[in-house]
């Protein structure tokens, strides 16, 4: 696919921050009512937040909520390809995929604006903290870091936990990434919140602004909101703020806490190169001496 000319290349972001119930097709009438929104308020790329389908189970390990994993290609990339072809937009939908028969992934569909699925990307780094217990539904992806072509500009994308590695953003950037999408669903364990809750938001906001520092391009990242408490007890708080950083790390746009919203944030990829060439990171890596990176730790 040929890339579109620099001249008049702002192309504008829709994020989808909302709560979920305990009813996946209630929440996937609510997302894709969103989506609607979105593209009718002028979005050309829309992005959900993580596992947007059902509240986050991760919470507990209970074999009950492999239930709620679906195909890819399956029903809700079939709505959203409806969707994307109906508006002409650009869509990542982040949904439990059922590979096969006991194998289950953390995946992002990535679908064009003509509708076609351009392909998917797994979950890289995998959880298991308390009330994040991912390692017992998710096996680790297999597909890499990517980058994908799209009408309105050629994007990566990466969820929630993989957030936190330079690392998978650089090598996505490195693909030819010009904007880093990253579904996500974090909050406060609410005993926690006011001691550790002012960091812990600040810490998660800070790295992906690096990110976007770093390798000079956009990061949207999109959260939910509410409290969920699908085993009883405190259960988490989601912290909203969903946000979209400039090439330089600049916050562009930024959600509340707790409210319902689509964020629609225009932004200018032209600043990609511009960026990249005045701060020419890519260009002054030392390749030749990264090779512990490879490693899990140097001794």
């Amino acid at each position: 696919m040929s890339r579109p000319a620099l001249k008049g290349r702002t192309v504008r972001l829709g994020l989808l921050q909302h709560a979920c119930t305990p009813d996946p097709d209630h929440n996937l009438a609510t997302c894709l009512k969103a989506a609607e929104r979105a593209a009718k308020d002028g979005a050309q790329i829309i992005c959900t937040q993580e596992l947007f389908r059902s509240q986050y189970f991760c919470q507990s390990e209970d074999h009950k909520y492999f239930d709620l994993a679906e195909r890819i290609p399956g029903p809700s990339t079939e709505k959203f390809q409806k969707l994307a072809r109906k508006h002409g937009v650009v869509v990542i939908a982040s949904l439990f995929e059922k590979r096969a028969e006991g194998l289950y992934h953390n995946t992002a569909a990535i679908i064009d604006a003509d509708g076609s699925l351009l392909g998917i990307y797994r979950k890289m780094h995998i959880p298991d903290d308390p009330l994040y217990y991912e390692k017992f539904y998710f096996t680790p992806g297999d597909l890499g870091f990517r980058a994908w072509d799209t009408k309105f500009g050629r994007i990566g994308v990466l969820i929630c936990w993989d957030q936190w590695y330079p690392e998978g953003a650089r090598l996505t950037a490195m693909n030819g990434a010009e904007i880093l999408f990253y579904p996500t669903a974090i909050g406060w364990h609410p005993s926690e919140k006011a001691e550790y809750g002012t960091n812990q938001h600040l810490a998660w906001e800070t790295i992906q602004r690096s990110h976007a520092v770093a390798n000079g391009c956009y990061v949207a990242a999109v959260n939910r909101i509410g409290v969920e408490q699908p085993i009883g007890g405190d259960g988490i708080e989601f912290w909203g703020q969903t946000f979209v950083a400039g090439t330089s790390g600049q916050i562009l746009a930024k959600g509340s806490v707790d409210k319902a919203e689509n964020l629609i944030v225009p932004v200018d990829l032209t600043k990609v190169d511009v960026t990249r060439t005045h701060w020419p990171f890519l260009r002054d890596r030392r390749i030749d001496a990264y090779g512990n990176l490879t490693k899990r730790f140097v001794d």
